[in-house]
């Protein structure tokens, strides 16, 4: 009789350090969500008020949609950091159509979309910054730190030249042009929840499926883990890249989209330094910066972290000076911990190799 061969159920594995340290990490979102709810809810009363958690749910949602967004992009190791700047510059594109319309000069007439044309061509601009984004990376093999930084910019000036640096004022269309109520889709509701959370939790749900149950997700995850590999096993490397940086083109178009409407007014700097928010929404989330780890659920929750603590901060009346030091020591504490997360996966596979090694003369020796 081999001796090696024993149940492990009769000697069960005891719990140890290791183990409740994995945990945390893994459920740190989990974990740092909790903690930032009972932090502000006792240094403010009204933190937890009815009127409060309706104005969160909106940024929150607002910071979800642009880190669903950036969660595809991040898994295949990339970063986009012009997210921000195409939510300014589609808010002024739906801004302009609505009170401008489209100007045809060679028939010295003005058409004006309807509000769903206007949406969708908005969807349409920003979806096409991404695939810029993607094509500059794949094609002319550019970083994607400096491709989409110098699209941060590009964007960004564009919707500034749009208006010439002026704001698009009431932007709730005439009704003798068919173009009105573009104000509901960010101040509106259904079941009393606010149009931005149902669209949020429906961006979340296909964003879970197509990474959980679709190839495409499984692409992603691959070219993370390891792009030439990936190449090997016969993913399509490229177009799927420019995929990605698409989703998060049309996420930020969205949320473009909603913010115009909820203040009815579209700013050329609306959207300023969203794409830090996004990123720390993600890593917090648990999603790896190396890519291939990660997914959308924890994305949700971090979301709901930073959304949480910069209305909390707020409340507080902490200086925004402040605010920008919190969230850049947010973002830099979590990736140390996916640093040591990363680390620590990386020493429990090598002590399971070394137990596996070891068991196998013994098995043969039988």
């Amino acid at each position: 009789m081999n001796t090696a061969k024993v149940s492990s159920a009769q000697h069960p594995r005891r719990i140890g350090r290791t183990d409740i340290l994995q945990f945390i990490l893994y459920g740190r979102a989990f974990i740092a969500l909790i903690l930032v709810v009972l932090i502000f809810s006792i240094l403010s009363p009204q933190f937890l008020s009815t009127q409060n958690m309706v104005i969160m749910s909106k940024h929150v949602a607002q910071n979800a949609l642009l880190a669903i967004g950036m969660t595809f992009v991040i898994l295949t190791a990339g970063i986009d950091l012009s997210v921000g700047s195409i939510v300014g510059l589609t808010a002024m594109i739906a801004g302009g159509l609505i009170n401008e319309g489209i100007r045809l000069d060679f028939l010295g007439a003005v058409v004006y979309p309807h509000t769903w044309t206007i949406i969708l061509i908005s969807l349409m601009a920003g979806t096409l910054m991404g695939a810029i984004n993607g094509i500059v990376i794949t094609r002319f093999r550019v970083a994607p730190f400096i491709a989409t930084l110098g699209m941060l910019y590009v964007a960004r000036g564009f919707a500034g030249l749009r208006n010439n640096g002026y704001t698009f004022a009431n932007i709730v269309g005439r009704p003798e042009f068919g173009n009105t109520g573009f104000e509901r889709l960010g101040a509106g509701d259904f079941l009393g929840i606010s149009y931005s959370i149902w669209i949020m939790a429906t961006f979340a749900l296909v964003a879970w499926l197509v990474t959980k149950r679709l190839p495409f997700g499984r692409h992603v995850y691959a070219i993370g883990g390891n792009e030439r590999a990936a190449e090997l096993s016969g993913v399509r490397v490229n177009p799927t890249k420019v995929a990605v940086y698409m989703i998060s083109g049309f996420c930020s178009a969205m949320v473009g989209l909603i913010i115009a409407s909820e203040l009815v007014a579209a700013h050329p700097a609306t959207g300023e330094s969203y794409e830090l928010n996004a990123i720390a929404a993600v890593v917090l989330g648990g999603t790896s910066l190396a890519g291939g780890r990660g997914g959308i659920g924890g994305t949700i929750i971090g979301a709901f972290v930073i959304g949480i603590l910069g209305d909390g901060l707020v409340m507080l009346g902490v200086s925004s000076f402040w605010q920008k030091v919190i969230k850049g020591a947010v973002i830099v504490l979590a990736v140390i911990i996916d640093q040591a997360q990363a680390r620590m996966q990386e020493r429990i596979a090598l002590q399971k190799q070394q137990e596996l090694s070891s068991t196998l003369p013994n098995e043969t020796n039988a």
